[in-house]
């Protein structure tokens, strides 16, 4: 036991951390060599001086090439997140050099915080003019990866259901609910006594497999004796959805307070159908054992005063909400 945390806090380096997320991602020792620039001898001793300073045996072969023992998974997990502050390390001391405060890195939910995001980072170039911020789109399921691994710093969006871990806290930015939306050109468009029967014999836009809003969406349908539609398109993309719908008579569900931007603008119809509270409210989530530096948390502040200045969407509920876990709150 000495011998391994001697290993680790004195001989283990970053070349051997980029070596196991290499072989983890590739699984084949000449794939790996052929991306670190060596030979595939090179890669073999590597791996054997790293598995005979730990005394832990990383890798089994396989049919399919290498595949991690658990004492691997546990050492890659580690390893990808090290080399992902690493980076995050030198892009602010790059940032630094040229002037600039710092950068975030952002994963956001694409229906969800579309209303936020962009008004809060309006309100963050104004207070912060040094900060820049990447955006990446995505499921929440991918997003928590991402995450975990430490190339995004904050999720912003729809807040998963129950808990996802211990080590991911939430805040609460605003309450939202979700509507169903045609393009102005639509019969229904501007019509008062729109029920569920009326939408039958329309296609449809829905929420992809896996993601918050499909299932209950689904459900929803089934309690209303809906058939579950046969003709669909699949997407969570707010412009997609907007611009879609503006070209066919389909139906779709956005988040109340995108649709009601959208509405103002001409571009869509909020349908007077009554829905349940399908969803958790808009929030942000980030790693309990990453404390956020001074710009993130700039950029929440920024995405509190977003939501709060924000004209919501008032709901229409069909029937009682539904009871979601509640979390502590933590930034």
């Amino acid at each position: 036991m000495a011998r391994l945390d001697w290993y680790i806090r004195a001989g283990l380096k970053p070349r051997h951390l980029q070596l196991l997320v290499a072989i983890d991602d590739l699984g084949q020792l000449t794939k790996v060599a052929e991306l670190l620039n060596v030979t595939q001898p090179a890669v073999s001793k590597a791996l054997n001086e790293l598995q005979t300073g730990l005394g832990l045996k990383l890798f089994e072969r396989t049919g399919r090439g290498l595949s991690p023992t658990a004492y691997g998974e546990c050492l890659i997990r580690h390893a990808r997140s090290i080399l992902a502050d690493l980076s995050v390390t030198g892009e602010e001391l790059q940032a630094l050099v040229a002037g600039r405060t710092s950068k975030v890195n952002l994963g956001a939910l694409p229906a969800a915080a579309g209303a936020i995001v962009p008004r809060a980072l309006a309100l963050l170039q104004k207070e912060s003019p040094g900060t820049s911020v990447f955006i990446r789109e995505g499921s929440m399921d991918v997003l928590l990866q991402e995450l975990r691994a430490g190339t995004i710093d904050l999720i912003c969006g729809t807040l998963p259901a129950k808990r996802v871990g211990l080590d991911v806290d939430e805040k609460v930015l605003s309450e939202d609910n979700t509507v169903a939306v045609v393009g102005p050109q639509h019969p229904f468009a501007k019509r008062a006594d729109v029920t569920w029967s009326d939408l039958v014999e329309f296609p449809w836009v829905l929420p992809p497999s896996g993601s918050l809003l499909q299932a209950p969406l689904l459900a929803t349908f089934r309690r209303h004796g809906v058939p579950l539609p046969s003709t669909y398109i699949e997407t969570l993309s707010a412009n997609v959805i907007q611009s879609f719908i503006h070209e066919t008579d389909s139906i779709a569900f956005l988040s109340g307070s995108i649709a009601s931007d959208y509405e103002q603008r001409g571009l869509l119809s909020i349908l007077t159908l009554a829905l349940p509270r399908l969803v958790r409210p808009v929030g942000v989530l980030w790693l309990t054992h990453r404390p956020p530096n001074e710009a993130t948390c700039q950029l929440v502040a920024c995405m509190e005063k977003a939501a709060a200045n924000m004209s919501p969407h008032v709901p229409f509920y069909d029937e009682p909400e539904d009871e979601f876990e509640t979390l502590p709150e933590g930034i």
